[in-house]
This record gives C-alpha cells, sequence and structure tokens, in this order.
C-alpha cells in the first residue's frame, strides 16, 4: 500500500480519458454527419473525396456552360425557322410573278415585298447570341467534362457563301428566282438539321455529366457520411463508460486514504 503514487488512478485517468476523447468525436461527428472531422480521422479517404468534391463543382460550371449552347443553338434555330418562312413566301411572290396575266404594276408589288424580305433574312445573318455570332460559319466550341475536353458544334451560316449569296441580289422578277429559292430552303434545313444535332448531342452531353455526378456523390458519401444508427450506439457506449470511468477514478483517488488506517 502507497500513498505518492495511486496506480489505479493514473489507469483510470487515462481509461477515462480514452472514453472522454471517442465521445466528444462521436459527438462531433454525429454533429456534423460526417466521419471526417479532422484529416487525422481519414487523411487518405479525405483526399480522395475532396478531389470528388472538386470534380463535382467543375461538372456544375460545365451544366451551365452546356445550359447556355442549348440557348444558343435553340436562339439560331428561332431565327432559322423565320429564314424558312421568309424565303418560302419569297418563293411563292417569284411564282406568282410569273404570272404573264399581271400588269407591270402587280409585278412591282410582288417584287417590293420580296426585296424587303429579302434584306430581312440578310439582317438575320448579323444576329447574335450575348456578342457571339449566331452565323459566323464557325463552330462554337463547348466544354464536355471536368477536364477541360472540349467539342465543336456544327457550324451554321447566313454570310459569306451561304444562303445570303444564294439569294444574292435576285429579285421576283428575276429568271430563275424560284430555283434559286429551292437551293436556299434546302441550304436553311440543312442548318436547322444540323443545329437540331447539336441540341440532341448537348441533351445527351448534360444527362452524362448529371449521372457522373450523382455517382461522385455517392462516392463522397461512402468516404464521408456516417452511418446514424452506428454511430449513436458508439456515442451511447462511450457515454456509459465516460460515466462509469468518472465515479471509478472517484473511488481510486479515495484509495490512498486506506493508508490512515494502518496509522490508526
Amino acid at each position: 500500500m502507497v500513498i505518492n503514487t495511486n496506480v489505479s488512478a493514473i489507469r483510470g485517468t487515462r481509461m477515462l480519458g480514452e472514453s472522454t476523447g471517442r465521445l466528444n468525436k462521436a459527438l462531433a461527428r454525429m454533429a456534423s454527419g460526417s466521419k471526417i472531422v479532422s484529416p487525422s480521422d481519414d487523411a487518405a479517404g479525405l483526399a480522395v473525396a475532396n478531389k470528388f468534391d472538386a470534380q463535382i463543382n467543375r461538372n456544375k460550371s460545365i451544366q451551365n456552360n452546356l445550359t447556355s449552347a442549348v440557348s444558343y443553338s435553340q436562339t439560331q434555330d428561332g431565327f432559322l425557322q423565320k429564314v424558312t418562312h421568309a424565303l418560302d413566301r419569297m418563293s411563292e411572290l417569284a411564282t406568282l410573278s410569273m404570272d404573264n396575266t399581271k400588269s407591270a404594276s402587280d409585278k412591282a408589288n410582288y417584287n417590293t415585298e420580296f426585296v424587303d424580305l429579302r434584306n430581312y433574312v440578310s439582317d438575320i445573318g448579323l444576329k447574335d447570341f450575348n456578342g457571339v455570332s449566331l452565323f459566323s460559319g464557325t463552330g462554337l466550341a463547348v466544354t464536355k467534362d471536368s477536364d477541360g475536353g472540349t467539342w465543336t458544334l456544327n457550324a451554321s451560316a447566313l454570310n459569306g457563301s451561304d444562303v445570303t449569296t444564294v439569294i444574292g441580289t435576285f429579285t421576283a422578277t428575276t429568271s430563275g428566282a424560284v430555283a434559286t429559292l429551292k437551293t436556299a430552303i434546302e441550304s436553311v434545313a440543312t442548318h436547322r438539321a444540323k443545329i437540331g444535332a447539336n441540341v440532341q448531342r448537348l441533351s445527351f452531353t448534360q444527362e452524362q455529366v448529371n449521372i457522373l455526378n450523382e455517382n461522385l456523390a455517392a462516392s463522397v458519401s461512402r468516404i464521408k457520411d456516417i452511418d446514424v444508427a452506428e454511430e449513436s450506439t458508439q456515442y451511447a457506449r462511450y457515454n456509459i463508460l465516460v460515466q462509469s470511468g468518472t465515479a471509478m477514478l472517484a473511488q481510486a483517488n479515495l484509495l490512498p486514504q486506506n493508508a490512515l488506517r494502518l496509522l490508526q
């Protein structure tokens, strides 16, 4: 029996400290919902989770880029719809002008509308989307993945060597106007098909990025998220150990007092 060194109290203090530390960790995990409260809890897991989190955030930015590209393509198609209607009407006017029962005044009236529609088509070729030309004939590069990879949209042009050049300075009374407009209408239809393909691919890419983010989030969850049932069980366990350890430490601190009985 000794007085200066209470081995039972020292051992009880150590065990109480361990139980208290584990209880505090269980509390922190329950409060945060994460198994990794500090890097020391799972250093490698934290590194992987951080990498996945960064990729998820990049993918969210890609979704914004893809949405803008879809809006860009839809705007192109909206203008091309109007061009199609204008060219259809121009072909009607050119056909009506071929009627020799019409007077020169009638044909002049047809031609006035024809020229206005031709200028309308030419003007659409100069439109832009947020400062980016819609019909420059240059394909727009779109980000497709979190590594910065890109693919280029099918190009669409209403300037240069395309529709506006095909219709040129034709008037409703120009010989061959109908045949020329048929070529222009076919060209616009081809452009709309290209734009439709662009929107379709953009939609598939959006779905692909969504699925990737879903799987990445599931991976991060497996690394970081706590199992509430398991963690609540551990919390209850360590709570009891802390309470019992505190009681036993109090008893251990009383043991040296037994030495006084030998002196009485």
